[in-house]
């Protein structure tokens, strides 16, 4: 590989942190044509990019990443590493850990979720159960929708009226 490839290669690799706020790094070594594959395919499907990269590229990419600290995880970037890109924090995690119950790879090295560093498979269960901005404002808007359910309910089974109201929110206040 050329200087000239290296370097379109490692901007490439900057423009896609640059725009993706969850990375996740893997050691998917070992796997067969098969499962790596079936892995892309299972990504491909919940909108996650795969990507086998050289570490040293992969480091000089994250370093030019303006705004993000990738520090913590130069560490991690060792042996052959598969990088996992989403929007959806838990989205690599839930992949990772669905793949492998049939595989025992890739195997978590780190991650990096909104700001976040993550390093260790050990970090994997947690990660998982990171909820996403989605899930997060639909318990927001559950919440905010509670209590006027209730108002609407009571105004429902009080006939309408201020009094069968505030005897309805007392009664569920009791």
């Amino acid at each position: 590989m050329t200087r000239i490839e290296k370097n379109q290669l490692i901007d490439e690799l900057s423009q896609m942190l640059l725009e993706r706020n969850v990375v996740y790094l893997t050691d998917a070594s070992g796997l067969d044509a098969e499962q790596t594959t079936l892995l892309r395919r299972e990504s491909s499907k919940k909108d996650i990019t795969v990507r086998v990269v050289k570490n040293t590229l992969l480091r000089k990419a994250m370093e030019r990443v303006e705004g993000k600290d990738y520090s913590e995880l130069y560490d991690t970037l060792v042996g052959q590493t598969a990088l996992l890109m989403s929007d959806v924090g838990n989205a690599p995690a839930r992949l990772i850990k669905d793949f492998a119950k049939k595989h025992d790879k890739p195997v978590l090295k780190a991650a990096y979720v909104e700001e976040a560093c993550y390093v260790g498979a050990n970090q994997l269960d947690f990660l998982v159960s990171i909820k996403s901005k989605e899930e997060v404002l639909g318990e927001i808007v559950g919440l905010l929708q509670s209590p006027v359910k209730n108002v609407l309910g009571a105004l429902q089974s009080g006939g309408n009226t201020i009094s069968g109201l505030v005897k309805a929110l007392e009664e569920r206040g009791a």
